[in-house]
Parts: C-alpha cells; structure tokens; sequence
C-alpha cells in the first residue's frame, strides 16, 4: 500500500546549475595547511614603502609640494592646476637640447580654463637619480613652475627652494 505522503525534491537556484550550495566551504578553507605551508599574507605590508607603485608615490610628492605651496600663499595658488605625465608629448622630435631641464611645463590661464602645470614622472626620476632625493626635486620642480606663473623668483614663493642641491 502506498503511503498517501509525497516526497518531492527542490533545487536551489545554485544546486540546479550544478555549482555547490552556499553552505559549501570556499576552497582556502577546506585546504589543508600541511606543515604550517598554507596561504601566506601580502608580499609587502601596507605599511611599507614599497607597498606602493612608483607612480603612486610620485603623485603623493607632488601633492604634498602642491598642499605646502597652498598653506604658503593660499588663495593664489588654489586655482592652479598641477598634472602628473609619464614624459612629454613629442619627446621623438626634440632634440637633446630641448629635452634637458625638460623635468615640468606651466600654462598660463586662459578664460575657461585655469592655470596648468604639468610635471614629468620619468624625467624628474631620471634627474633626481643618486644625486637628490627625489621628493625634493619634485617640490623644487614645483615651485619654479609656480613661480613662472606668479612671474616672480622660486626663492620669493618658497623661502625654502633649492636646498635640497646645497
């Protein structure tokens, strides 16, 4: 006699693609961590300095030129846009002369748009190799730009430029 209760299955959504059920442990953890040889944590730790791409950390010299430039001379320099490129556009064209000093650029505003510097990443670590700190370099590329701009000397808008070369 049969029994009047049914049986019946149901497929979860992940059961019927053929994948396993949440409930299944994700492969990490099912692992075995034979002699202390498992999953090990990051390379470098965040707190490191070479947790950081190169470029990262140039971009954060500049800032950081740029944010004491701004606590120097405020609200003339909040307008001022400041780029990071890899190298100048052209460079194939230029001959050696033109390329040396080529370490940033400055363009003065126009109506609509603002005041641009733009520092080159790759030159300014090619100048800076083994003879300046490269952080300092930055910040003196900076302030000459700046000054260019402001149409005054580097040493009247940071009292502080160039000692880095001293």
């Amino acid at each position: 006699m049969r029994d009047s209760t049914s049986f019946s299955v149901r497929l979860t959504e992940s059961q019927a693609d053929g994948l396993r059920p949440a409930t299944a442990r994700a492969y990490a953890r099912r692992r075995r961590n034979r002699h202390g040889r498992g999953t090990r944590g990051e390379l470098i730790p965040s707190h490191l300095p070479g947790f950081r791409s190169r470029s990262e950390r140039f971009e954060e010299w500049v800032m950081e030129s740029t944010q004491r430039l701004e606590r120097l001379w405020g609200e003339r320099i909040q307008d001022l846009q400041i780029n990071v490129a890899e190298i100048p556009s052209g460079l194939e064209g230029m001959t050696p002369q033109t390329v040396r000093g080529l370490l940033g650029t400055c363009t003065p505003a126009v109506p609509g748009r603002p005041a641009t510097i733009t520092i080159y990443r790759h030159a300014v670590e090619m100048a800076a190799k083994g003879y300046v700190a490269p952080n300092e370099l930055v910040h003196d590329v900076v302030v000459e730009q700046a000054a260019e701009l402001m149409g005054m000397t580097p040493e009247a808008v940071d009292p502080a430029y160039g000692r880095s070369r001293a």
